[in-house]
């Protein structure tokens, strides 16, 4: 492994970490600042792992922030393969070379005194048509190849297929990156590399075996706390410990997707901008959406938050989400409108939907007149599985 240069990205302690991350908005606790120091000390890849939301693609951002280094970002996808990933051959370029060979081809073998010089000085050409001048970087090659000191995100490896992790290898190991037609490239300057995983899917022994690894969780009640303050929503701080709390039950419900820590953040300045000062049921049955983005976890967790805030109170019998039951775009009752009432009905009957379709197989729920769309994906919800 290549012995990296001495630059201001280094960090002098575990303290200094967590202060100069803290300094950027970025609240790590002692296990992550050891982990970013040992990552920079040692010239080691990071592999995060974790729910979505809990802050590791921000710590690669907030990393090249506070070192100053330029920040390089491999987005992972299903079907990637390494031309997408590491360099892309530029043929449109070799083409034109190629045409002005052939125009010049009579300069170059003219003074030839037989066909095997003339043919020896035409492949002596080939390295002007096999070389970096054709290379269009991808990030992995921009981060070994560049000059400048780079922190490489690698986001969402889960999501690729296995054949991408197998050309990070040699990256990870070496910091170095074999482009058969030119050679190798070695990073004068290793780059630091965080990997970050959802756990969508398990990655190879060999892609763990070259990195540091942190399993990163939702934090607990007060460094969430203090993240929501770093972040300067708005929210007062009553209000804000009691988002934090909300949220945190909220996230131990059976959930399709759990609110994210950035999600509790934008609730929060949600919150702030709507000029509240104490939460209610009522104001966050109306500003849940911001949190919660599928409709099966918005009508569940509606039945539940008068008892996460305020054990005494209730919702409302109309919820802002019910989506034109009863009421129409403009404001009037629709109670009157037989066929748009009967058609509205008819798109929850039980058997609409194959096994296929995100809920349960087998029949539906029972309607209840009246009642809000949430509140009878919660019902469907509940008749599958127990709470």
């Amino acid at each position: 492994m290549p012995t990296a240069t001495p630059d201001h990205a280094r960090f002098g302690s575990i303290e200094e970490v967590a202060d100069r991350f803290a300094g950027a908005g970025y609240i790590a606790d002692r296990k992550l600042a050891a982990t970013v120091y040992l990552m920079s000390a040692l010239d080691k890849p990071v592999l995060l792992e974790g729910p979505a939301g809990v802050g590791k693609t921000e710590l690669a951002k907030t990393l090249a922030e506070v070192t100053g280094r330029r920040l390089l970002r491999l987005q992972c996808y299903e079907g990637q393969d390494e031309t997408k990933a590491l360099y892309e051959w530029d043929y449109g370029k070799q083409l034109l070379y190629i045409q002005m060979l052939r125009e010049k081809i009579g300069d170059v073998i003219a003074d030839a005194p037989d066909l095997a010089s003339a043919v020896a000085r035409i492949d002596a050409q080939d390295s002007v048509f096999f070389s970096d001048h054709f290379l269009a970087p991808r990030p992995l090659l921009e981060a070994v190849r560049g000059e400048e000191p780079a922190v490489l995100l690698i986001d969402e490896v889960d999501r690729a297929d296995e054949a991408l992790e197998a050309v990070l290898l040699e990256c990870l190991a070496e910091y170095q990156v074999s482009v058969p037609e030119v050679g190798t490239y070695t990073a004068k300057v290793p780059p630091l590399v965080v990997l970050t995983s959802n756990n969508t899917r398990d990655l190879s022994a060999a892609l763990k075996r070259r990195c540091l690894h942190l399993f990163l969780d939702y934090p607990d009640t007060e460094r969430e706390l203090e993240i929501l303050r770093s972040k300067k929503t708005g929210l007062p701080d009553a209000a804000a410990r009691t988002l934090v709390e909300v949220v945190r039950k909220l996230r131990g419900l059976r959930l399709r997707k759990s609110p994210s820590i950035s999600e509790t953040i934008d609730w929060a300045r949600t919150l702030a901008v709507l000029g509240v000062e104490e939460l209610s049921p009522e104001v966050l049955a109306e500003t849940a959406n911001v949190v919660l983005k599928y409709e099966r976890d918005l009508g569940r967790a509606l039945q539940v938050l008068p008892d996460l805030v305020d054990p005494n109170r209730e919702l409302p019998a109309e919820l802002p989400h019910s989506h034109g039951h009863g009421h129409g775009h403009d404001g009037h009752s629709h109670h009157d409108d037989d066929g748009g009432r009967a058609a509205r009905l008819a798109k929850d009957q039980p058997g609409r939907h194959d096994e296929n379709y995100y809920g349960s197989p087998g029949a539906g729920p029972a309607q209840r007149a009246g009642g809000s769309q949430g509140g009878r994906a919660f019902d469907a919800f509940t008749r599958r599985r127990p709470v």
